[in-house]
């Protein structure tokens, strides 16, 4: 059973839909991040999953326990917003205590002692400890967003809920933080809802994924998956693939497309099956040489080409179809300039049939 399921949830703002019937569940432990762009919902959902609003519709259970009616400081959740609202005013200590001290429990539940060990326990967790007596204006962006995470943590919460928690850093001590963060969930092993816009963050810390578009699931599944296999068309393009058109299923392994004719994995979509034709941005190589007998090219012009330290991003005018955005990878000056006329092959395992209506 899921430590926490969403069942059928739905929800309206002034007569507009934020949410249609979104269901899925989290294990116990488990990362999953809700990704999608602005206005597609995942803070709504997260609210709701908090207790900070109600759904029109639908289940939020914990434990196969129905939780509509709790109250969100008898959930035992903890949340982490974007700005990481810590008190300046405070310091360290009292900034990851106020928690503990907040919590509506029997008088004299929660000892000083027990207060200072749960601090102590979290800082050590974030890797901030000594930090007790800081004072926030003293903290970098990174050792504040660590303090807002020891401070979600101290009261040890049943789940943990992350709203775009490094959306205010900068883009360096974000991709530092993305891997601590995940390996500071994964040791406390507490199960974890994050949202983000992010892709790259979205993956880097998440078990699963769930891709959100206007209130809807398109997509849920491990990174590597989604990224490998999307779903939709809506899916890709969110992703960053842009190397999209319409095609049709040839035969087992083929497809036609406005490039030509290419080798995919079909499944068991039969020939004639209207699809649309995805090249991820990585699958096409520079021609060096014969071409190998299992992998189709594609010759054109290329456009542009723009330096981006360990790669290059070509953009290529096929002679059929519309224009094709490349990473090529190059320990060596690239050779080609714009205008010229290049051959690329593609590797099969990056071209990927999606349906036609998706």
């Amino acid at each position: 059973m899921p430590a926490l399921e969403v069942v059928d949830v739905g929800k309206s703002f002034g007569g507009l839909p934020a949410l249609h019937a979104v269901s899925f569940g989290v294990p116990s432990g488990e990362i999953v991040c809700l990704l999608g762009p602005s206005g597609c919902g995942k803070t709504t959902l997260l609210r709701i999953i908090a207790g900070l609003d109600t759904p029109d519709k639908g289940q939020v259970l914990w434990e196969g326990q129905d939780i509509g009616q709790v109250p969100p400081y008898q959930r035992g959740f903890g949340l982490m917003f974007q700005d990481f609202a810590l008190f300046p005013h405070k310091n360290v200590f009292d900034n990851v205590a106020f928690g503990l001290r907040m919590r509506r429990e029997p008088p004299g539940s929660i000892r000083a002692q027990e207060v200072a060990e749960r601090v102590s326990e979290a800082l050590a967790m974030v890797g901030l400890r000594g930090f007790e007596d800081r004072r926030v204006y003293e903290l970098s962006g990174g050792e504040a967003q660590r303090v807002a995470l020891a401070r979600s943590l101290a009261p040890r919460p049943r789940l943990l809920m992350l709203d775009e928690p490094l959306g205010s850093l900068d883009r360096a001590m974000r991709e530092r933080l993305m891997a601590e963060l995940r390996g500071i969930l994964t040791q406390v092993g507490v199960t974890t809802l994050y949202v983000t816009h992010d892709q790259a963050e979205a993956f880097a810390v998440a078990d699963r994924a769930v891709i959100m578009n206007a209130g809807r699931m398109e997509q849920i599944g491990p990174p590597e998956g989604i990224y490998r296999r999307p779903a939709t068309g809506f899916v890709a393009h969110f992703l960053g693939m842009t190397n999209l058109a319409e095609g049709s299923v040839r035969a087992v392994g083929e497809v036609d497309s406005a490039w030509g004719r290419l080798t995919a994995d079909t499944g068991a979509m039969p020939p004639g099956t209207p699809v649309r034709v995805l090249i991820r941005s990585e699958a096409a190589d520079l021609l060096a040489g014969d071409r190998p007998p299992h992998m189709a090219s594609i010759r054109g012009r290329l456009v542009s080409r723009s330096f981006r330290g360990g790669r290059y991003q070509v953009q290529v005018q096929p002679q059929a179809g519309p224009s094709l955005t490349f990473e090529l990878t190059s320990v060596a000056p690239f050779a080609v300039q714009p205008g010229d006329e290049v051959t690329l092959v593609l590797d099969p395992a990056g071209v990927v049939v999606l349906p036609a209506d998706g």
